[in-house]
């Protein structure tokens, strides 16, 4: 599925986003159809490797998807894993013991220099380093053993949609052939994409109610996580509305005490035990009057005061997030739209970040 333009709407604002947003269903498939084949065969390399811990390395939205990748590999291997400080090696010239370490580094262009000279390093050190970009000519991909191309073609909107759901669905795909498994679960998600996205003007009629907001809370747990952080990234970096994203566990440990029913708190509630275990927290938000829009289960939303259901039954709680993402940038980007901004052109930001 593309987008289409007319010559009026190629001037539109947010056009771009818009268009790079409808591709995702397409997108998908190809990663399902072409991707899987060339993922499962990395994947068999690097099990025969036994790796014994897994670093991962990222920045914004890759980071995001490698957060998401930790889940799966805790969950669905037991495997240890733990988010790179990559400063340690660029800025203070740390020299760690990498054996039977996987350094698995996320990045939509591959082209960030302190990316490129930490995998560098890791390798270096004895790692199993994988790159995961967009891009198979980066440097990134270069400099590492392994390489998998999440295949999201061109992206050209400053924010990142497809090549964050085309992460995830890599990195399901990789973790499920490390385990040997065929990744079926994810089969449906290009159909289930197509729906979600189908529900746009859902989502333009809820835009006017965070219009004039000040700020806002993103909470979930487990699997959906990453999906409050990268919905956090998106509204920031379209609408610049500050935020704030919360493990809910972590939100009852004092930021709770800002929760009031003026400021939004946006709940992404995972079918499964992820959403069992953000339920006491949603009764706390209740109980606090908050102002509480739910991405989730039919049952879950309708105890709100708004939200967005989600078609979750028979959906793997892991590739959820693939799902759970669709409606929020879509909020990002009506909401930046209903302030007079344009999501296509973020202020102060670049397309390729170079952070060293």
């Amino acid at each position: 599925m593309s987008a289409t333009f007319s010559a009026g709407e190629s001037e539109r604002p947010g056009r771009i986003m818009s268009g790079e947003m409808a591709e995702q269903p397409g997108v998908l498939r190809r990663i399902l159809d072409r991707g899987a084949p060339l993922i499962r065969a990395v994947a068999a390399e690097i099990a025969e490797r036994r790796p014994r811990f897994v670093l991962l390395a990222a920045r914004g939205t890759s980071d995001n998807a490698a957060l998401y990748a930790k889940y799966l590999l805790e969950i669905r291997l037991g495997l240890p894993c733990g988010l790179a400080s990559m400063s340690t090696t660029t800025a203070y010239g740390a020299k760690p013991d990498l054996r039977d370490v996987l350094v698995i580094t996320v990045s939509q262009s591959g082209g960030s220099p302190d990316l490129v000279a930490s995998t560098r390093a890791a390798r270096e050190a004895g790692a199993v380093t994988l790159a995961v970009t967009n891009n198979p000519d980066s440097p990134l991909a270069a400099v590492s053993e392994y390489h998998i191309d999440i295949l999201a073609g061109p992206e050209k909107a400053l924010p990142a949609t497809k090549t964050y759901t085309a992460s995830l669905l890599s990195l399901y795909l990789f973790v499920e052939g490390l385990r040997g498994g065929d990744g079926a679960a994810a089969a449906i998600l290009p159909e289930l994409a197509e729906a979600v996205l189908a529900r746009r003007g859902e989502i333009k009629d809820l835009a006017s109610r965070y219009r004039f907001a000040e700020r806002m809370v993103i909470t979930s747990r487990g699997y959906g996580y990453p999906t409050a952080k990268e919905a956090a990234l998106k509204l920031m970096e379209t609408s610049y509305i500050p935020a704030l994203s919360y493990s809910g566990a972590d939100l009852l440990h004092g930021p709770l005490a800002m929760v009031d029913n003026i400021s939004p708190v946006i709940a992404v509630v995972t079918d499964g035990r992820g959403g069992e275990a953000l339920q006491p927290v949603l009764d706390r938000l209740r109980g606090r009057g908050a102002d509480l829009f739910v991405v989730g289960p039919k049952a879950q939303v309708e105890a709100a005061s708004a939200g967005f259901v989600l078609p979750t039954a028979g959906v793997a709680e892991e590739v959820q997030p693939v799902l759970e993402i669709l409606p929020l940038q879509m909020l990002a980007y009506e909401v930046t739209i209903a302030r007079g901004q344009d999501p296509d052109a973020p202020r102060a930001l670049a397309k390729v970040t170079e952070t060293h």
